[in-house]
């Protein structure tokens, strides 16, 4: 084999790689190639996901909300409740005394 005919053999060779490699490259554009309804079917899902954060983010907000509301009502309540439990030490405090002093009178007398 000469020269001319080596480079032809191999000028062969590399047209037939390239025709197969071209050949496939179409086939797997083709069997993997997007339809419509396939990209209709993504932006109907993508907006189901925007729409289901905004869900999301809307039931955060709630939730925040509410568990201040619910902070808030519990430190009226545990103020109450010390106001509550104060009272009740100074009534008893006032309840002894009382007693004290009924049964001071009731002995000196």
């Amino acid at each position: 084999m000469n020269r001319t005919e080596f480079i032809v053999t191999i000028a062969i060779i590399l047209f037939v790689a390239f025709c197969l490699g071209w050949f496939a490259n179409w086939l797997v554009h083709r069997f993997s190639r997007v339809s419509q309804s396939d990209i209709g079917e993504l932006d109907k899902l993508a907006q189901s996901v925007h729409e289901a954060e905004d869900m999301r983010d809307k039931a955060i907000a709630y939730m925040e909300q509410r568990e201040a509301e619910m902070s808030n009502k519990l430190s009226q309540t545990e103020a109450e409740l010390g106001a509550a439990m104060e009272g009740l030490r100074v009534a008893r405090t006032e309840a002894e005394e009382l007693r004290s002093y009924i049964e001071r009178q009731n002995s000196g007398g």
